[in-house]
């Protein structure tokens, strides 16, 4: 199978069987299932510690399915979210998509092997809700500013930004997923 891929033009990269019948393939675009805490399977994939990405992977076709359908996913108008992170569609990968609310047209933007550098002490109490978990919020406290680091996807060079209020609420809540960390484990 390797051989194809490399045979083939795909280039060599560290995806899974399992995870590229997941993702599946461009003519699969669309939805893809959701992880649900209801499930104890699906929980307990969601306790995992995500792998992160090597920059072989992000040029292939099967990242690009990815970030595709995970965009399908959580803009999903019968189930629509502000964040997704790639365990949350069965990928224990590090990669989130942030709906940018602090940018003009507030789009969807990806970040590779994201990690936030620094919290700033102020925080504030705001209700969450996640598309794992099903008919459920929570007041939450997050900081109110974060310094967000992570590879830029064509260079794969280290990125940083600086992001507040709910924006940096959303990093926060996703960027937890890819360390199997639930809003739910902040509740009192």
């Amino acid at each position: 199978v390797g051989i194809c891929f490399l045979a083939c033009g795909e280039k060599s990269d560290s995806f899974t069987r399992e995870e590229r019948e997941r993702i599946g393939h461009l003519e699969e675009e669309g939805i893809m299932p959701l992880f649900l805490v209801t499930n104890r399977v699906d929980s307990l994939f969601l306790r995992l510690q995500a792998k992160e990405f090597g920059k072989e992977d992000v040029e292939t076709e099967t990242f690009r399915v990815l970030r595709s359908r995970m965009l399908a996913t959580v803009r999903d108008s019968l189930n629509e979210g502000v964040g997704i992170a790639a365990p949350q569609v069965g990928i224990s990968r590090q990669l989130v998509a942030v709906q940018r609310l602090d940018k003009v047209g507030e789009p969807v933007e990806f970040y590779v092997n994201p990690e936030i550098v620094y919290f700033s002490q102020d925080s504030v109490l705001g209700e969450e809700g996640c598309l794992s978990i099903p008919d459920r919020t929570g007041a939450v406290y997050r900081s109110k500013e974060i310094i967000v680091r992570y590879r830029d996807e064509l260079s794969f060079e280290w990125r940083q930004d600086t992001v507040r209020e709910f924006t940096a609420r959303i990093f926060q809540h996703e960027i937890d997923h890819l360390n199997g960390i639930l809003y739910t484990d902040y509740l009192p």
